[in-house]
């Protein structure tokens, strides 16, 4: 007989065969990766531009011209692949009730006791947090971008509204490494949350834990091919 997706309360969850249920297809897999290899591409040639103190980054490219130059082509690469990531998600990252729930008791979520909690979805409110913070300072930091891209751009704005547009790309940037940050944090803290980016599955007894809801809709579609 073919094994359960999951595990009902009660049951062992964790075994040394787990089951293993698919949660990111190749293709998303790899657009996530090329996406996260931009912002730290675009982290460690920002902060070399960022203080004086700082410009030592820039040999990590060759020198202070080649990663002037590359900074903001990185940057559009960034733009379309988390597009990319933004047309494949977005509707799965809408707020829902349970949500506002999960927020509230966000001290249950730090001690592990989730079960407490109500069934989620495949994301939850703090996954939720960085998709929406991630989407909107990427439109800001393109958009400031461009209007400090002087090679290709340089009579786009007038110097003030430019000297505004590169405050604006500081404090987005700074802001967007912070998330970024969090990201990476609550994916390691997190156990068995990494391998679905590495190697497309989590086990059943992960999403039993975590994604409840999510869990029993793919087990409804009776199916093992890659979540939705």
């Amino acid at each position: 007989m073919p094994r359960p997706y999951y595990s009902e309360p009660g049951d062992h969850i964790e075994s040394t065969d787990p089951v293993r249920v698919s949660r990111y297809r190749g293709i998303t897999r790899l657009n996530h990766w090329v996406t996260a290899g931009c912002m730290i591409i675009l982290l460690l040639s920002g902060l070399a531009f960022f203080s004086p103190s700082l410009y030592f980054l820039t040999g990590l490219f060759g020198g202070g011209q080649t990663a002037r130059w590359l900074h903001p082509i990185v940057g559009v690469v960034l733009f379309f692949s988390f597009l990319l990531l933004f047309l494949q998600m977005w509707r799965l990252n809408l707020p829902k009730p349970e949500d506002t729930t999960w927020v509230a008791n966000i001290d249950e979520v730090v001690k592990g006791n989730e079960e407490n909690l109500p069934e989620l979805g495949k994301y939850n409110a703090g996954q939720k947090f960085v998709f929406w913070a991630m989407s909107a300072l990427i439109v800001v930091l393109i958009g400031s971008g461009i209007m400090i891209w002087q090679e290709y751009f340089p009579d786009l704005v007038s110097i003030p509204v430019r000297r505004w547009a590169v405050l604006i790309h500081a404090l987005a940037a700074v802001a967007i490494v912070l998330v970024f940050i969090m990201h990476v944090y609550a994916a390691f803290w997190v156990r068995g949350t990494l391998r679905a980016m590495t190697r497309g599955d989590v086990t059943g007894g992960w999403a039993w834990r975590h994604h409840r809801k999510w869990l029993r809709e793919v087990a409804g579609r009776q199916r093992n091919g890659p979540a939705k």
